[in-house]
């Protein structure tokens, strides 16, 4: 039975898991893992089953939310709500502002979970090999030829939801990683930021229809096939390292439903080239340090979760 002080710690555990779901390379699972709160999120969620709509239907909602786990599901999605909010206008300054500094950083924090999550392997075998390759050659694949902007019409922001909201769950897996690869992380942001609720609706539902759908299969998948699964999730996220190369060169721009102006087509170049191209301050030195600050935070994440954890 958890009292007063227990709830609090749940709320600050939402929170964290909120702050690390905007930035790619730092899942909301793994700060779940780290707080001991992994395993009754993944059983709430499952909770949503046929039991759970036949209390629902028959009007015993006493009995539906003790089943659901509600009150816990529901003080951890209000800090992950609040620290969503509370961070997106930061981000998206930085994204208008400093985004050469914030693309490294995103940079080096993907690149070392993607080498964390290879250690979750327990054998290499020439199939882990294949699987991993087979990842690399398709993220690159999808990010080398997609757009830098994909379209805004509800049915695609629906999908993202659904696909973001599962590799949330994933310790490793960011789902903000995943808008990265969608072309809908800033998009999503100015949306948060804005508060732009016919859209974060529809993204919303995408969300709740990943969690009751895909993160079942996401759950089998990693059960039957870890090591496989594991090696394929890795190897996508080496290959989309392309998509947030901080040095680009916009080739062609559109204006958005809100008339603002988007980059449509973006090519990486050195950072010689941008200073040559652009004719501006590459930020080699800042870029290599908030790599390195990426990296940091995984170490220290990654260790806390190799650590005791802390239950409630």
């Amino acid at each position: 039975m958890r009292k007063s002080k227990d709830f609090l710690l749940l709320f600050l555990k939402g929170v964290g898991m909120g702050g690390a779901d905007i930035i790619p390379g730092v899942s909301g699972g793994t700060i779940a893992f780290i707080t001991g709160i992994y395993e009754e999120l993944l059983n709430s969620i499952k909770a949503f089953d046929i039991a759970a709509l036949k209390l629902l239907r028959s009007g015993n909602l006493k009995a539906f939310w003790q089943h659901i786990n509600g009150t816990f599901l529901l003080i951890l999605a209000s800090g992950v709500g609040l620290s969503l909010l509370t961070l997106v206008k930061f981000i998206s300054y930085l994204l208008s502002h400093h985004p050469i500094q914030l693309w490294s950083f995103f940079f080096g924090l993907i690149l070392i979970s993607s080498i964390f999550i290879y250690q979750e392997v327990k054998k290499i075998d020439y199939r882990i090999l294949i699987a991993s390759l087979l990842g690399a050659m398709a993220a690159y694949f999808i990010t080398k030829t997609s757009p830098a902007s994909t379209p805004e019409a509800a049915w695609f922001l629906f999908v993202s939801g659904a696909i973001a909201i599962c590799a949330m769950l994933l310790p490793g897996i960011s789902g903000s990683f995943i808008l990265l690869i969608l072309g809908k992380y800033e998009f999503i942001i100015d949306a948060l930021k804005e508060l732009k609720l016919n859209l974060l609706s529809i993204f919303a539902l995408g969300c709740i229809t990943g969690l009751l759908s895909f993160s079942r299969l996401i759950a089998w998948l990693l059960k039957k096939y870890h090591n496989l699964t594991l090696a394929l999730l890795a190897g996508f996220m080496l290959g989309s390292l392309n998509k947030i190369w901080p040095w680009k060169s916009v080739l062609t721009y559109q204006l958005n439903s809100d008339g603002k102006q988007i980059p449509v087509v973006e090519k990486n170049i050195s950072p010689l080239q941008f200073q040559e191209v652009l004719g501006k301050d590459p930020l080699v030195l800042q870029a290599l340090l908030w790599m390195g600050i990426g990296f940091l935070l995984v170490l220290i994440i990654e260790k806390l979760a190799r650590g005791p954890r802390t239950a409630i």
